[in-house]
């Protein structure tokens, strides 16, 4: 799958926003056939950041978001504003 295929959109929540700001991960809607290592090629290949653990689940609404914890020389704050969130 291409990258700009998995990533479907960034999450915006206030629980969002707490965990960029106490665990360094990012959430996404992601694409439902993609597996962790297709979402963690593709975040790390479309914000040049490497990632360090994707957690993903399945939400009521049916969509798949996943959890991207980054590795701690990358700050999920810094990626967060250069997407708009913050």
């Amino acid at each position: 799958m291409n990258p700009s295929e998995v990533i479907k959109r960034v999450v915006i929540t206030q629980d969002a926003v707490a965990l960029i700001e106490s665990e360094n991960k990012l959430t996404f809607i992601v694409d439902v056939r993609a597996d962790k290592r297709e979402i963690k090629r593709a975040v790390e290949e479309l914000y040049d950041i490497e990632v360090e653990k994707v957690n993903t689940l399945i939400t009521p609404r049916g969509e798949k978001k996943a959890y991207v914890k980054l590795k701690p020389e990358y700050p999920a704050s810094e990626l967060a504003v250069k997407l708009g969130i913050f």
